[in-house]
């Protein structure tokens, strides 16, 4: 059964990413047909050239139709950031930020992703998973392989109108299959080749793509679609894309596929580990030895980093304390501003997230080949 999974964490995440607090840009009015009445478009603004302006109509900011279906409740919130922020890492490297707007997802609705994430079957012949079969056995069933479905548009700005001028698509494949053998009975698992996660995964895209065309305002854009391996529900870090593909004006079929080199770790390691990068590994460790041996309130501090083509991509921190001075919390958080400056790489994005049990207390971050991290303290009133 489809369930809708709430993102209140990935929807202000993207928030923060596409709007800006400055003051938004009319546009002009568009005329709607079906009731005579007129809608007003307008623009976010924007806070640099990395993050993209956003479209909002008569005064609401216009959120994805499609987003949060998924075949089952996600219960890995890693997928579901990862999902997300690196399709908007793939989008800018195909529609800048500097020429498009984003809009969240308008042309594929909830109902149709519902379809299309479901089993193929003869009440629901649009369904992408293929046919249940008679099999129960974890190796010889067929598995349900696609998972989510991710729209994101782009639009031009010609004088005061927008148009649509590329689109986006993200398909989340399974790693894993979970499933129940009888409605309230115990879960089981079918584990999903690398092999299978790619060649389905492929053999379903060129279904989405044939299906875009078929949309009148899709015929003629150019149209990514990218591949993203979930990880599984008991994983620390989330998957990863491993493909996408630009198809340019009226291509129905996917000719070609560019490799993406992901992998994901969580330091430190597990001793049966190797990771890309001793340097990247022994900086976290001077650094994580560094803030537990002044502060011993700390109940761990770990790391989430990823790596592209074998070189450090991102890192998130994540420190967790036991302090309830403000005080202490000031202190602390002006002391990992200059220890992770001192030993945390200076190649790649980095976040840091100093929380309790009670919630957010501090925030650091830093762009990559940037020096200095900028940090916020919440205070609490």
């Amino acid at each position: 059964m489809l369930k809708k999974i709430i993102l209140g964490i990935s929807i202000i995440l993207t928030g923060v990413m596409l709007a800006a607090c400055g003051s938004v840009d009319n546009l002009s009015s568009d005329t709607n047909s079906s009731s005579g009445s007129k809608s007003k478009t307008q623009l976010t603004g924007q806070t640099n050239s990395g993050y993209y302006q956003g479209v909002i109509k008569n005064g609401r900011y216009q959120t994805s139709k499609s987003r949060g279906v998924s075949v089952q409740q996600e219960s890995n919130q890693f997928n579901i950031k990862g999902f997300e922020n690196g399709l908007l890492n793939i989008s800018k490297n195909q529609f800048s930020t500097k020429e498009y707007i984003f809009q969240e997802g308008q042309y594929l609705s909830t109902k149709q992703v519902e379809a299309w994430l479901g089993r193929k079957s003869k009440s629901n012949p649009t369904g992408l998973n293929p046919k249940k079969s008679k099999s129960t056995n974890p190796k010889t069933r067929t598995p349900v392989y696609l998972s989510q479905i991710n729209e994101q548009d782009y639009m031009t700005r010609t004088g005061k109108s927008l148009k649509l001028s590329g689109m986006t698509v993200g398909l989340a494949i399974n790693s894993v299959d979970y499933y129940k053998k009888t409605q309230y009975g115990p879960t089981f698992e079918t584990d999903i080749s690398n092999m299978e996660v790619s060649q389905h995964g492929k053999e379903i895209a060129n279904q989405v793509l044939q299906r875009l065309r078929s949309k009148k305002a899709l015929k003629n854009i150019p149209i990514v679609i990218a591949l993203y391996k979930q990880a599984s529900d008991d994983s620390l870090v989330g998957g990863n894309f491993f493909t996408y593909s630009v198809n340019k004006q009226g291509a129905s079929k996917i000719n070609k596929w560019t490799a993406i080199k992901q992998k994901n770790y969580v330091f430190p390691l597990q001793s049966s580990q190797k990771g890309p990068s001793q340097n990247d590994e022994d900086a976290f460790a001077n650094f994580k030895s560094e803030t537990q041996s002044f502060f011993p309130n700390l109940s761990g501090v770990t790391a989430q980093a990823q790596y592209t083509n074998g070189s450090l991509s991102g890192m998130n921190i994540n420190i967790t304390t036991q302090f309830y001075s403000q005080t202490e919390i000031i202190s602390f958080t002006q002391y990992i501003q200059t220890a992770a400056q001192k030993y945390l790489p200076a190649n790649a994005p980095i976040d840091i997230t100093v929380q309790s049990t009670e919630g957010i207390q501090s925030f650091l971050s830093r762009k990559a080949n940037e020096k200095k991290f900028s940090a916020h303290i919440f205070n609490s009133y």
